[in-house]
């Protein structure tokens, strides 16, 4: 009939569907097509079979009518399937290109914030260029000034020179004088070299002015020169091998770090002596472990270290990373590692040496370059429960500061951290014990890193120091060590 050649060529043009827009509900869609096309067929033959044995008094056209309508109900049930088939297609394609859609959203994140780093990056090297030039300038006006205060002072002598040879004359006239009456010439010349003495005096005073003022626009460049030296310190982190020291600062003093020593002895004292400092007073003088007593302790062997005339006692040693510091709570309060070379040696020990009394902390520093550094401080360190809290006060050095004064802060480790910060354990992030206080100022139990490991989060991860301002620069090696407060002198 007209309507099944309809059905066969609505169900052909319906399995034209290209292979390359199947989604995965295509099988589905085919089957019912299919059924679609073979239906109306199998009911056009068993209508037709069935019609054949009615009496022949019917007529044609109630045949053609009754067939006509089961064929439409056989294709709509097949379109409403159809129907079901595309909208459940029509919902898997919307998931599969939300699904794109959101994926393209964080590309474009990640490229913005790619962009905005370039851009901080080469803001940070224009600065780094203006740093450098005007650097420049104040050192060809420092160079310029010490050549002038240079030659006031070669004038200043040459006048102290003759001042002194009329000065001696003066003394032979002044010793003639005292033996014999000074006739009136004599003393008029008196007169004149008197006054010529005054008037000599009066220019010294003010050449020392001039090089008073000299010196005080010196010292304003120089503060001036270490401020910019500073900031370029901290742009060049950027530039640099790795992050290290500036190089034109030198220490006053060389510090010297401790080579492995496989044939290092310990020395037994006789008496029971509290610390390094006083084995150091009864005639221990070489670098060396040796057995201490502190007061209300047993003995423990430390490693001292002599220098500045004493004896220091060392709490912490690293040198090239042969030992893993990412240690437990109990390792960091009883100690770990080998006296002669890497090691901590616990914070149980440390407080039963600082507990008799007011010491010193001192932390000498070398970056990747060998320049070395060091800062002092006076400290308290607090017992086990106050897990060992640490307060510091800045005393001197050759570094900017880089832990909080004044602050009560607990060494905490990834096992053993009660003060996490907004959900963070800043030891089991950063790897090592240490004094956190925004797990960012310094780490100097952390990871030990070369300077070419890549990642800002495998940097912080290092071993480092962190001023309050300015970037994290990697260490190579670091020494911790305390000593008594009556030490004199010993920057």
């Amino acid at each position: 009939t007209r309507n099944s050649h309809a059905a066969k060529t609505i169900g052909r043009k319906s399995l034209c569907i290209p292979t390359n827009q199947r989604a995965p509900g295509a099988e589905t869609m085919k089957a019912v097509l299919v059924f679609l096309f073979i239906a109306p067929l199998a009911l056009s033959a068993g209508a037709e079979k069935d019609y054949s044995s009615f009496d022949s008094a019917a007529s044609p056209e109630t045949k053609s009518r009754f067939a006509m309508l089961d064929d439409v109900r056989i294709l709509a049930n097949g379109l409403l399937q159809l129907g079901h088939g595309l909208k459940d297609f029509v919902h898997k394609t919307k998931g599969q290109m939300n699904d794109i859609f959101q994926k393209l959203y964080i590309f474009d994140r990640s490229f913005y914030e790619l962009s905005l780093q370039t851009s901080e990056i080469k803001e940070e090297e224009e600065q780094l260029r203006q740093t450098t030039a005007r650097l420049q300038i104040h050192n060809e006006e420092i160079k310029n000034l010490s050549q002038e205060m240079n030659l006031k002072i070669e004038d200043l002598i040459q006048n102290k020179i003759q001042l002194q040879e009329k000065v001696w004359g003066l003394e032979d006239k002044v010793t003639k004088l005292a033996i014999i009456q000074p006739s009136v010439q004599e003393t008029k010349e008196i007169s004149s070299l008197k006054a010529f003495v005054e008037q000599q005096d009066n220019h010294i005073k003010q050449l020392l002015r001039i090089v008073e003022d000299q010196h005080v626009q010196l010292d304003r460049q120089h503060n001036q020169i270490m401020e910019l030296e500073d900031k370029l310190n901290h742009i060049q982190l950027q530039e640099l091998a790795e992050n290290s020291f500036a190089e034109e600062q030198t220490e006053p003093e060389a510090i010297s770090f401790p080579v492995r020593n496989a044939t290092a002895v310990t020395y037994q004292s006789e008496g029971a002596a509290p610390d390094c400092t006083a084995l150091y007073s009864t005639g221990a003088r070489s670098s060396g472990v040796y057995t201490i007593k502190p007061n209300g302790s047993e003995s423990f062997d430390v490693y001292c270290e002599t220098k500045f005339g004493s004896s220091w006692t060392v709490i912490q040693n690293r040198v090239d990373g042969s030992l893993d510091f990412n240690q437990t709570w109990d390792a960091y309060t009883n100690g770990f590692g080998d006296l002669n070379e890497e090691f901590w040696l616990g914070l149980n020990k440390t407080y039963s040496i600082t507990k008799q009394g007011d010491y010193i902390l001192r932390i000498e520093l070398q970056d990747w370059k060998d320049n070395k550094r060091y800062i002092d401080y006076a400290f308290r360190l607090g017992g086990p429960e106050t897990d060992y809290t640490l307060q510091l006060s800045r005393i001197s050095g050759s570094i900017p500061n880089a832990l909080p004064e004044q602050t009560e802060l607990r060494f905490s480790t990834a096992d053993h951290d009660t003060d996490i910060i907004n959900d963070f354990n800043c030891p089991e992030n950063y790897l090592g014990g240490w004094w956190h206080s925004e797990c960012e100022e310094t780490n100097l139990n952390g990871q030990y890193v070369a300077p070419r490991s890549k990642g800002r989060l495998d940097r912080r991860k290092g071993l480092y120091w962190k001023p309050k301002k300015g970037r994290y620069y990697l260490l190579k090696s670091t020494k911790i060590m305390i000593h008594p407060t009556d030490l004199k002198s010993f920057d």
